[in-house]
């Protein structure tokens, strides 16, 4: 009941983290090199900015409104972010394999922008998906939110020493905001694997697993590509 109350009084979780995540993966696009582009430059730039702006009307402080048509919004932003830095990755990896490369310090520094945006738009698809999503964690009480995707620390800490107990989701109501997202992101990037947040559910799995997988390829291909330019 505790947990409850503190989550009916609390404000809702800030626009401010998601929507500079959001700006910087579109801005990190804008600049890459054009052959890793789909299409004129600023055409995927401008689309994502189109669907972001109704959802800063919104919500420009906090996330505390939702219908289905802003639900929609939200994700088929994500999914724009995803499939463009996707094909980005996929031109990236065809152009290191196939020996097109040229300018070795360009290339590099476009796979860094890959990867921050993968970073970037994992931890926003996470952050969308789990318990139904920033404004219904913030609005539902926990008995009523959808089933939880990952499974923080402060998920099981309620039986710990009392001050890291006060911190845990049943005493103090927590619920995971944008930067827990992003850190998960973060981990499974560079570690290639979750490090102190658990995937439950198949999606968060799969979500996991390809963020691993690429982020894996991309190291990967780069180091060798790298290496390949100190050579003789």
């Amino acid at each position: 009941m505790n947990d409850e109350r503190t989550r009916q009084t609390r404000p809702a979780e800030p626009r401010l983290p998601a929507a500079v995540a959001v700006m910087a993966a579109i801005g990190l696009y804008a600049v890459l090199p054009s052959a890793l582009q789909i299409g004129p430059r600023f055409v995927i730039p401008a689309l994502e900015l189109l669907l972001f702006v109704p959802l800063v009307l919104a919500n420009p402080r906090r996330m505390s409104k939702e219908n289905r048509l802003l639900r929609r919004l939200s994700i088929g932003l994500v999914l724009l972010i995803a499939l463009s830095n996707t094909t980005a990755l996929v031109l990236l990896i065809r152009s290191l394999v196939a020996g097109e490369a040229t300018a070795g310090g360009q290339l590099l520094a476009a796979a860094g922008q890959v990867w921050l945006t993968n970073v970037l738009v994992f931890a926003l698809a996470y952050w969308e998906l789990d318990r139904g999503g920033p404004v219904s964690r913030f609005r539902v009480d926990r008995p009523g939110l959808p089933a939880a995707d990952f499974r923080f620390p402060q998920d099981e800490d309620h039986d710990a020493i009392s001050e890291v107990a006060r911190r845990s989701s049943a005493r103090s109501g927590w619920t995971p905001g944008f930067i827990d997202y992003l850190f998960v992101s973060v981990t499974n990037s560079s570690a290639f694997s979750p490090t102190d947040t658990m995937p439950l559910t198949v999606r968060a799995k799969l979500l996991m697993a390809v963020e691993s997988v690429s982020a894996l390829m991309l190291s990967v291909l780069v180091v060798s590509f790298a290496v390949g330019l100190l050579g003789p």
